[in-house]
């Protein structure tokens, strides 16, 4: 059996991928014992959904879409994907609060990871679960809702305390979006209304190539129209990809045009390959109040980041509850890497990434590439030895562990 994530970087050394279609088929397979790791959609850069037992996805689970008698909430399976599930509530009327740059991701795994769109006022991901329905390591079926003990450390989980079969997650009436692409805005700019640029939007994303100081380009997507230039920068004159050289055709659509929010939040549109495809990522979070620090670190070594970068976006994530969420009670400024796809030349790069902003604290992306030290990377979690509890209660035999997760989590 020959499995790989998305970008291929990672070849999966498991011996099977089994694919249950029931929650019961779920449990048996998890009764048997482990190793056994959960795969999502496959849009982790780093190996942990890799192992050297079996592989487990729940694709193949029914389509689940219960909205609640008050439409304030939508239980799902747990392999749906973010644009399939936008579908399904867009024809109901209904929304969630954010999606991330991609659609093509499934829900399950982007939660377990923390994954976020952006806005000021935006959760992650995850913070949209209500309650979070799980097969543990015994094989047995779990439930926890908000308000339960515990279910702020189950909802970021990592793949460490079983397989998710259904969340819950609130939904808000449906909403359309406008969204205006800007070119060139300038580090003077940067420097004196950086919180101000980014409030401009419900969401909104800087990219960089940091070959200057400047950024390339602004996509705000407002809620409000908008005209005119925008602290200096100008009205982009067509569409934009945000990868230099990718076809703009497969970026949502610009110029303010207003759509369904599923058809603007994200950057890519669901029937295209998403971002560049050929790449490697690493994304840096740090509060909001240093992320003029954050993008000055990162610019006194852009001469070495540069040449081996495809596109850098800078977005913000609000504070959240979630023990393992890199937004852990502290508003954020998300510095992300779209690297070139050579692991040996990026590698470095990440170190040094890594050490310029080690004086912020940075909390990286659970699911992207990073070196950190464990012992420095727990430190900056300080729920992270409840956590590591909440892994023995649910997985007490570790049928879930693995190389990666014996690192991170010790």
């Amino acid at each position: 059996m020959s499995v790989t994530n998305w970008a291929g970087n990672v070849v999966f050394g498991a011996r099977a991928l089994h694919r249950p279609t029931t929650v019961s088929e779920v449990q048996e397979l998890v009764a048997r014992g482990g190793p056994l790791r959960v795969l999502g959609s496959g849009h982790s850069f780093n190996r942990m959904a890799d192992t050297g037992g079996d592989l487990l996805t729940v694709a193949d689970l029914p389509r689940l879409a219960e909205i609640s008698a008050d439409r304030a909430s939508v239980r799902i399976d747990g392999g749906v994907r973010y644009g399939e599930l936008a579908v399904l509530l867009e024809k109901e009327g209904l929304a969630l609060h954010n999606l991330a740059s991609l659609p093509h991701i499934s829900v399950a795994g982007a939660v377990a990871t923390a994954t976020h769109g952006s806005g000021v006022r935006n959760g992650n991901l995850a913070t949209a679960v209500s309650r979070i329905e799980f097969v543990d390591g015994t094989g047995e079926q779990v439930t926890l809702s908000r308000g339960d003990a515990g279910f702020e450390g189950a909802v970021v989980h990592l793949g460490a305390l079983g397989v998710v079969t259904s969340l819950t997650l609130d939904v808000r009436p449906a909403f359309e979006v406008r969204q205006y692409v800007y070119d060139q805005l300038r580090r003077t700019e940067i420097d004196a209304h950086l919180d101000e640029i980014l409030a401009g939007g419900y969401s909104v994303s800087l990219f960089t190539d940091w070959t200057s100081d400047d950024v390339n380009h602004v996509w705000l997507k407002r809620l409000e129209t908008m005209s005119g230039d925008w602290f200096g920068a100008r009205p982009a004159d067509g569409p934009r990809h945000p990868v230099p050289g990718m076809p703009a055709t497969n970026s949502t659509e610009q110029g303010g045009v207003p759509g369904p929010w599923h058809l603007r939040l994200p950057h890519f549109r669901m029937e295209f390959t998403p971002s560049a495809g050929q790449e490697l990522q690493s994304e840096w979070h740090v509060a909001r109040e240093n992320g003029l620090e954050a993008l000055h670190a990162v610019a006194e070594i852009r001469d070495r980041v540069a040449p081996v970068l495809q596109v850098s976006e800078i977005r913000t994530v609000a504070a959240d509850e979630l023990w393992l969420s890199p937004n852990y009670r502290r508003d954020t400024l998300a510095v992300h890497f779209t690297w070139i796809a050579d692991t040996d030349a990026v590698l470095p790069v990440v170190d040094l990434v890594e050490a310029a902003l080690a004086p912020l604290d940075p909390r990286p992306h659970w699911g992207k590439i990073f070196t950190t030290d464990p012992l420095a990377l727990r430190s900056r979690y300080e729920r992270f030895a409840d956590f590591q509890a909440l892994v023995r209660r649910y997985d007490p035999a570790g049928t879930f562990r693995n190389s990666w997760q014996e690192a991170i989590l010790g």
